[in-house]
């Protein structure tokens, strides 16, 4: 295998907006790239017919994770089952990246540090010690977090978490 491919690469099937969702990511995230852009030629597919010279995928890297989006057609469609997790060190940080990611996106996906974004991706933002607390040895620690995680309307407020981890 080559060694520049990453092992395991997600791969974002969209219906034509792969270019536009990889630029909006890229512009969000820092360390982040589109990498190559690959085009239709001239074959052609029964179930998706595509115009020859336009976008069929968009390689990128977020964080230095390296992503593919696809112009595949409008048979399939995101949903909550798979979701990118961004791990957040602050509570601005959590504010940047929720309203980055949710700008123009499903406002009534959004619960629990969950949101959709414009083009229908599911994101968790959270903070980076939430894992930390949610299992720690102390249970009545954990269970306290995870019952101010789970009465978070939308966006996660650090301070609250922190908060019920400390009693």
């Amino acid at each position: 295998m080559n060694p520049s491919i990453q092992k395991i690469s997600p791969n974002l099937w969209f219906n034509n907006e792969a270019e536009e969702a990889a630029r909006h990511y890229v512009s969000i995230f820092n360390d982040s790239k589109i990498t190559r852009v690959t085009h239709h030629g001239s074959e052609q597919n029964e179930h998706h017919p595509v115009e020859e010279g336009t976008v069929m995928t968009v390689e990128f890297q977020l964080e230095g994770q390296q992503f593919v989006a696809l112009n595949g057609g409008p048979q399939f469609h995101f949903t909550e089952a798979i979701s990118f997790i961004v791990h957040c060190e602050s509570q601005e940080e959590i504010d940047y990246y929720w309203e980055k990611l949710g700008e123009g996106g499903d406002e009534k996906a959004q619960v629990c540090g969950w949101l959709k974004d414009k083009f229908g991706v599911s994101w968790q933002v959270v903070p980076a010690n939430l894992s930390t607390m949610i299992t720690d040895p102390d249970r009545a620690k954990a269970e306290k977090v995870m019952k101010a995680l789970l009465q978070t309307k939308t966006k996660i407020d650090l301070r609250a978490l922190e908060e019920a981890y400390k009693g």
